[in-house]
């Protein structure tokens, strides 16, 4: 079950760090983080910390994988 959690939370940060991108890029429009060069910087930050904690659990999964 271990393996489950950063799954889902990388997911998760990968998702919310490519919105943040593209509504800071001006792509998505409608909220107070559109065209906030800030938002730009912090998704793809979001985004890349997502897809080490996705990293994470993947290997966590296969460890515990009984032979």
């Amino acid at each position: 079950m271990k393996g489950w959690l950063p799954l889902t939370l990388g997911l998760l940060a990968v998702v919310i760090g490519a919105v943040w991108t593209l509504q800071g890029l001006g792509h998505v429009e409608g909220s107070m983080m559109t065209d906030v060069t800030a938002w730009a910087l912090i998704g793809p930050i979001v985004a890349l910390v997502g897809l080490g904690t996705l990293t994470f659990g993947l290997r966590a999964r296969r460890r515990r994988t009984p032979s």
